[in-house]
């Protein structure tokens, strides 16, 4: 039996329950594999696991950072890789759970992230950007890397310094690093287990439900407490569904009502996403979920996904 497995899927198709399940039975421990979820203070919004749910199972990269910091795909990698490492010594097996697609196949796959070194060259880049406009680097970057230049809207100011810096410190352009990276085989071969309803209709009618929850949970309080304890609305972590429309709403912005609809609709926008993304992975064993499902049937077909290989 594999010691490595990936429960993936589009929000609110009950990858949590299964996996606890799943981890219970095969002695093994979890990394969760959500952008969101890695943030402290934020739980109902990113229907962070409670306690309860976890059921005694070690769950890791949960809680990891403040919302105030911005966090990336690389430094997901190292530290979720090395957590695996570290459960996988102790002779216990790891399920990797979540949607974030771009971080559970760069975790997967191991992948190399050009380094963010501190030797001032981003603050360098920062300055320029505010002295003398973006329009600078980007034909600072197009001389460089034309391909990134050509792929990067100009207004992305995040992405034209993270390209300039990469091509300053290391010499390579970001097209070449991205390149060499995905020639790489992958570092781990997982069994992969995947959730969804066969009906779209379904698992929008329980996104919907699921929001309705949150605001019964305390949403909106949620998000005013992490306003009001000074986490800046403009950083990546209140971008989020549901925390970007309730911090507009908080601002005067539109009815509560008004912000609910735009969280269910964003919801129901982000899980077409992940489907798309997940269904081109041709490795996963799907299992296509009625409108009403029966867990203890899910939980038998994932069990038998897992002893097969």
């Amino acid at each position: 039996m594999n010691r490595i497995f990936c429960i993936v899927g589009p929000t609110a198709t009950g990858k949590t329950k299964l996996s606890v399940a799943l981890a219970k039975q095969l002695n093994a421990e979890i990394v969760s594999c959500d952008s969101m979820q890695l943030y402290r203070g934020m739980d109902i919004g990113t229907a962070k696991p409670t306690q309860a749910e976890m059921d005694g199972v070690k769950h890791h990269m949960i809680d990891c950072i403040d919302p105030s910091e911005d966090f990336s795909v690389g430094r997901y990698v190292n530290q979720a890789d090395a957590c695996m490492q570290d459960i996988l010594a102790r002779g216990k097996r790891v399920i990797i759970v979540g949607g974030t697609g771009l971080y559970v196949d760069s975790l997967i796959a191991g992948r190399q992230f050009a380094p963010f070194p501190e030797t001032g060259r981003r603050e360098e880049l920062t300055r320029i950007a505010r002295e003398q406009g973006i329009d600078v680097l980007v034909e600072r970057l197009r001389a460089v890397d034309p391909e990134s230049a050509a792929r990067i809207h100009p207004s992305n100011e995040k992405r034209i310094l993270r390209a300039l810096e990469v091509f300053l410190e290391t010499g390579k352009t970001m097209t070449q690093h991205n390149l060499e990276t995905k020639q790489q085989p992958d570092k781990y071969a997982p069994t992969w287990i995947g959730l969804d309803y066969v009906n779209r209709s379904a698992l929008y009618a329980r996104i919907d439900q699921r929001v309705e929850e949150m605001f019964a949970q305390g949403l909106v309080e949620e998000v005013r407490s992490l306003l009001d304890r000074g986490v800046p609305a403009s950083c990546t972590a209140m971008q989020a569904i549901g925390y970007k429309e309730l911090t507009a709403y908080l601002r005067g912005e539109g009815s509560l009502e008004e912000a609910k609809a735009l969280i269910q609709q964003g919801s129901r926008r982000y899980a077409k996403r992940q489907r798309t993304w997940f269904r081109r992975n041709g490795r996963i064993h799907w299992i296509e979920l009625p409108d009403a499902p029966r867990f203890d049937e899910i939980f038998v077909k994932a069990m038998t996904f897992a002893e097969t290989e």
